[in-house]
């Protein structure tokens, strides 16, 4: 009799045992398959996320607005970038006009953006000198169906060269002139209309 419930309890006692570790392991599953499921969550989650656009600060008709616009034109503000007909850098400078300026090493400068900024000022500086009189004259006024301003002629010198922007101006629009992608004098006055260009002070001797 005592062995019958020796052995009963025994059993029972086995049973327990079984019962509980079999509990264990059911919370083990469930928890690991809530740490994965709960992974797998946030990985959809993640991915599902729109992708946030990143745009520059807003510049207005600042100096630095008007140059970041103009290189944007240019290059897409590509400092390193080299086109067609061999213009370089973020403000597409031709060799000639380099030269102008005091750089004779083309690829040092296109491998320097501290240098282009430098150039662009200098460059701007030189066609501010050259269009001084046009620029007193001509802001404010109406030329081939555009409205004047300073920012607009250093622009248009800056894609034409100052001679012909003075040509432009001083022929009251008619006499025009087109790059070789066919951007003209007056697209570039249009679009670089109104910024401040007070900074760039004329200077018949720009150089770097």
């Amino acid at each position: 009799m005592r062995k019958n419930i020796l052995k009963y309890s025994i059993l029972i006692i086995f049973l327990i045992f079984i019962s509980l570790g079999f509990t264990s392991i059911k919370e083990i599953e469930i928890n690991e398959n809530f740490k994965v499921t709960g992974s797998l969550l946030n990985t959809v989650s993640m991915e599902e996320e729109p992708l946030v656009e990143v745009t520059p600060p807003f510049l207005g008709k600042s100096f630095v607005g008007f140059k970041e616009a103009l290189g944007f034109k240019e290059s897409r503000g590509d400092y390193f970038v080299t086109n067609h007909l061999g213009y370089i850098g973020k403000y597409q400078f031709g060799a000639s006009t380099l030269r102008l300026i005091g750089i004779h090493d083309s690829s040092d400068f296109l491998n320097d953006p501290e240098l282009q900024e430098r150039a662009f000022i200098a460059n701007t500086a030189r066609n501010k000198w050259v269009l001084r009189r046009d620029i007193k004259r001509s802001v404010g006024k109406r030329i081939g169906g555009v409205y004047v301003t300073e920012s607009g002629i250093l622009a248009a010198a800056h894609l034409a060269g100052p001679g012909n922007v003075k040509t432009y101006l001083r022929s009251g629009g008619v006499t025009g002139f087109k790059d070789a992608n066919g951007t003209s004098i007056r697209y570039y006055m249009r679009k670089f209309s109104g910024y401040d260009t007070s900074y760039i002070q004329p200077d018949k001797k720009a150089k770097i």
